[in-house]
């Protein structure tokens, strides 16, 4: 499932190109903000199918090399284990995955073969592949434990692949680990006769509602939150704050007011850790100190409406 600090840095990222472009079709942008998160999917399966095509080609080389003039007898009798490996199979042949590539249209490694080549290459030449081939141990779980560790190794790490990516989409920068680590865990989860789920990356109702009402509130209430963050930083002009430390404090103080169920300091520590990836280095301590002042004078008014202990 896509996680809730995902959707708070999708929101933030949404937030932020509002404001760049000024745009004020806020339906639009809600829109494309859905279809933005949902896109990280089509990663999730472009990832998955790109074993099932690495696994191809490796067949096509098998293939080629039996009807070589001159073939060896390693050439006419080839280890078969990667190319007959159970997990590969049951991604390559999931009902759920199949229909998704055929109604995204997701022919990417069709038309960039280069990309496979690589990975294959790369396999090969690598003592992982090596220990596998030679391994007298064969089964489920043995190819469990190779495709795991392929894709830890030398899949996910490749930087070819992830600036690919980066130039088909610029929001799958902030996906692939997210989207990585749900294959991993689909793959670990796996058992013998099962195949591979859409859900890890699906966004539950309850989360799309969230991202949804996130995004509009912060928007709605942006002049006011300005006003309140000018008042508890007097000895900072607000052009000097940087523009993502504004936008993700903006939308911790809509957590405060508007989401009843969300406890405060979870909340706190929720755009902490987000500033400390994508603002400036000092943002972690300058929106905690603002966010700290401002919880305490709506604790003292009354304008915190928490449901349930705890959640101040």
């Amino acid at each position: 499932m896509v996680n809730r600090r995902h959707i708070r840095i999708k929101v933030m990222q949404s937030i932020y190109a509002v404001l760049q472009s000024k745009s004020d079709n806020l339906p639009k942008e809600e829109k494309f903000l859905l279809y933005n998160i949902k896109k990280a999917t089509d990663l999730y399966v472009l990832q998955l199918m790109l074993m099932v095509e690495v696994r191809n080609l490796a067949l096509e080389h098998i293939e080629i090399k039996k009807k070589k003039y001159l073939a060896t007898d390693e050439d006419k009798n080839p280890n078969l284990k990667f190319v007959n490996n159970e997990i590969i199979a049951a991604i390559s042949e999931s009902p759920e995955i199949k229909e998704f590539v055929s109604k995204s249209k997701l022919m990417n490694w069709k038309e960039n073969r280069e990309y496979v080549r690589i990975l294959l290459d790369e396999m090969i030449g690598s003592e992982l592949y090596s220990d596998y081939l030679g391994s007298e141990a064969n089964g489920f779980e043995e190819d469990k434990n190779f495709i795991i560790e392929l894709f830890k190794n030398i899949i996910a790490p490749n930087e070819k692949l992830f600036d690919y990516y980066e130039s088909l989409n610029l929001s799958w920068v902030d996906d692939y680990p997210l989207v990585n680590t749900a294959i991993l865990k689909g793959i670990k989860q796996m058992s013998n006769g099962s195949h591979i789920s859409l859900q890890q990356l699906e966004v539950k109702k309850d989360d799309e509602a969230f991202l949804v009402d996130l995004f509009r509130k912060a928007i709605l209430h942006q002049q006011e939150f300005t006003s309140e963050i000018d008042e508890k930083t007097p000895n900072w002009d607000t052009e000097r704050i940087a523009d993502m430390d504004m936008i993700l404090i903006k939308m911790a103080l809509t957590e405060f007011l508007y989401f009843p169920s969300i406890p405060t300091k979870v909340t706190i520590n929720e755009y902490i850790e987000i500033a400390k990836d994508y603002s400036t280095r000092k943002s972690s301590y300058f929106i905690n100190g603002v966010l700290d002042k401002i919880l305490k004078d709506y604790n003292k008014s009354g304008r915190l409406n928490k449901i349930g202990r705890g959640l101040l």
